[in-house]
């Protein structure tokens, strides 16, 4: 026999960014409890408004399993004495399990024979025991901020209002916070009223009749397919970004589309501007047309029904008009100010206690910056282009508009600076520097913004490891593992001639310079080293095996330009199977007997044998255009050129004996295996591939 569970917590409004993590928590917390308890249970569904959060599972068994557990013992030689009655360790066990001695069977594992004891289980009404552990779910439950109220101790993301705890028609005893369980729900909060639920399965449309939208997958359906009718209708693109989407779907009950209007002369501010006032202080999606621009309309999602829509709408154009009128304000007001006069701001800004001001962090930046264009060989232009947008690339922290939207960084600077008559390249490198933001985000589109870029974010890298703040576990304050993976994008998607090694030591002697490097310089390089190593390592897993990315990382990752094609070329080398395992055991027994090579070299004067003499033209014949491939990230050729001396390595080992008793006979052969070895490892470590 089984019955459905249904536990709903109503609440006052929760935020909507801990609805989803919190809902998720509740179910599984759920879930786990009742395998754990020996329940078995049918389908769970989750539901969850901005003052709900219910787990519906169906067909909970009405009793829980009985168990037998059997439980090894110490062994027959142990648990007997010599007159063959049960020994102090035996009856020791026989009380730690609760069972009688006499319950004992022997069995063997192992090829020696111990006791066992069989303890048994027996199931009991899962409403004896349901009770008790929903409540220890909802004290162990954890929200990013916690609510104590009225005189309890008990605290929650949000006050409790009410609960409904059913196990069928039964309700289930519990009481938190002076709230008891019962069978009555809220509806909405406006439109619906209190409901009785006299079964669980029928929650999802008792509450729609009192206007709630409980399910929450159906919500965002009606959400999206609403704007797609009206955009339709219209002939717009209503931009639905996913975290504004996910925000409005635990905003709302009853969600129902409406659209409004704005001045159009609003539409003179930069178009990012107004979609992020939108966004961030009205939760609106906004409007486009087919090219993408702005249209001064916008769409959002009331909490209720369809009546009076127009009265709704005319009361979010009021709030909106005030919002773009102070966006207006801040965006003439910042256009007064001189970018020298902004720059001068930027030294009384703390960066970090440590490393100065933002000020001082900006020169750095243009420092590193000049350091990786002498480097890179770049034209005078595109230097002076450099030198500048770092020297601005911060100015546009101290204006009103960013400091109301923070995320418009970049953005306001590279529309300030063009309207302040800086070159179009340097405009655009002061947004671009910021680029890539976040994970799947692009990379600068130009050079300029490239080396500015990977300058500040190297600055902040090396000084925060020169200071010993490193990122360990979770910690990251200043998203230095964002920063370091956006260096390595850098140098992939621009293919810049730079090691890691160059990009190091030009930070590393800015720091210096300025007497800001509080550890030795060799120690923060290493730490730099394999702080990267770690970033590669993940780019890589992207793509390839974890044994192919251990292979090519064995080899060096210093160029990243060369690492990636590696890790490609040799993915689909080991993805053709038997033929490439071959090629892969010849070099790795290459690699084995090249362990014991002196440093001394080749002389093939010393060869005797045939096999000896055709791997050394073999490999001498096409090892410097295996080379020339690999310094030219021509992975795949590379890699094609050195499995072709797999035959010449077989018939070598089929017919050279390579530890001959001559002496220099062994080590011209063992050098001639340590060259090939070499080559190879300039590749990959071979021996890390798993081949069955």
């Amino acid at each position: 026999m089984s019955k459905d569970l249904l536990f709903e917590i109503g609440l006052e409004e929760v935020p909507a960014r801990f609805m989803r993590a919190a809902i998720e928590q509740l179910q599984d917390r759920i879930v786990k409890w009742l395998d754990a308890s020996r329940i078995t249970h049918g389908e769970v569904n989750a539901y969850a408004t901005p003052r709900r959060l219910a787990v519906m599972i169906q067909d909970v068994a009405e009793k829980q399993e009985d168990v037998e557990e059997e439980v090894k013992g110490p062994s027959r030689k142990i648990a007997l004495d010599e007159s063959g009655n049960w020994s102090k360790a035996a009856l020791g066990f026989a009380r730690s399990q609760g069972v009688d001695p006499d319950q004992f069977t022997f069995k063997e594992l192992g090829g020696v024979e111990y006791i066992y004891a069989t303890k048994s289980s027996k199931g009991v009404e899962t409403s004896s025991v349901i009770g008790e552990g929903l409540l220890s779910i909802l004290h162990a439950m954890t929200f990013p901020k916690f609510m104590r109220w009225a005189s309890y101790d008990f605290k929650f993301v949000r006050p409790i209002r009410w609960i409904v705890a059913l196990l069928g028609s039964e309700v289930i005893d519990i009481e938190v916070a002076g709230v008891k369980s019962g069978n009555v729900t809220r509806g909405h909060r406006f439109l619906g009223k209190e409901a009785v639920i006299t079964n669980p399965a029928s929650y999802v449309e008792l509450l729609r009749s009192e206007h709630v939208i409980a399910d929450i997958k159906e919500r965002e359906q009606m959400i999206v397919s609403q704007i797609q009718a009206l955009a339709a209708e219209k002939n717009w693109d209503i931009a639905i970004k996913e975290d504004l989407l996910e925000e409005v779907l635990f905003l709302v009950e009853t969600p129902t589309v409406l659209f409004g209007t704005f001045d159009p002369s609003f539409l003179n501010i930069p178009q990012e501007v107004l979609i992020t006032s939108m966004r961030e202080h009205q939760r609106y999606f906004p409007v486009l047309d087919s090219a993408g621009q702005l249209l001064p309309f916008f769409v959002t999602v009331r909490n209720g029904g369809s009546d009076s829509l127009d009265v709704i709408a005319k009361g979010n154009e009021k709030v909106l008009r005030a919002r773009l009128s102070d966006a207006k304000f801040f965006y003439e007001e910042d256009q007064k100010l001189e970018i020298k006069d902004a720059l001068s701001k930027l030294e009384s800004i703390v960066f970090q206690e440590e490393l100065g001001t933002v000020g001082d962090k900006v020169r750095r930046i243009r420092k590193i910056a000049d350091g990786l264009a002498s480097k890179l060989q770049v034209s005078a232009d595109v230097a002076e282009s450099v030198s500048r947008s770092a020297d601005i690339c911060k100015f546009d922290l101290v204006t009103l508009m960013v400091g109301e939207f923070p995320e418009l960084q970049g953005v306001m600077g590279e529309d300030y600076a063009r309207k302040a008559g800086e070159k179009e390249e340097v405009a655009k490198a002061v947004f671009e520097h910021y680029q890539p933001r976040f994970a799947g985000d692009q990379s600068p589109a130009s050079l300029v913004g490239a080396i500015v870029s990977a300058a500040d974010k190297m600055d902040t890298i090396v000084g925060c490891f020169s200071i010993n703040i490193i990122p360990t576990g979770s910690q990251d304050p200043y998203a230095l593992r964002r920063q370091a993976a956006g260096i390595v994008q850098i140098l992939l998607d621009h293919q810049l001639p730079l090691t890691l090694s160059d990009v190091f030591g030009v930070a590393l002697q800015v720091h210096a310079q300025m007497n800001l490097l509080k550890r030795a310089d060799e120690e923060v390089r290493k730490d730099l080293q394999d702080f990267f190593g770690l970033r590669v390592k993940k780019l890589l897993s992207e793509t390839v095996r974890y044994d192919v990315v251990d292979a090519v990382i064995s080899a060096g990752f210093d160029d990243i330009s060369a690492v990636v094609p590696k890790g490609e070329a040799l993915m689909a080398a080991v993805q053709t199977g038997d033929a490439f395992k071959t090629t892969v055991e010849s070099f790795n027994r290459v690699g084995n007997l090249a362990a014991k090579a002196s440093n001394a070299s080749v002389h093939p004067e010393l060869f005797t044998e045939e096999g000896e003499k055709q791997l050394h033209e073999a490999w001498n014949r096409t090892n410097e255009e295996y080379r020339k491939a690999l310094s030219q990230h021509d992975a795949a050729e590379a890699l094609a050129i050195a499995s072709a001396w797999k035959e010449a390595i077989t018939a070598f080992f089929d017919s050279v004996m390579v530890m001959a008793e001559d002496e220099a006979v062994r080590a011209n052969r063992l050098a001639l295996l340590a060259a090939i070895d070499r080559d190879l490892k300039g590749f990959a470590d071979f021996s890390k591939l798993v081949l069955v």
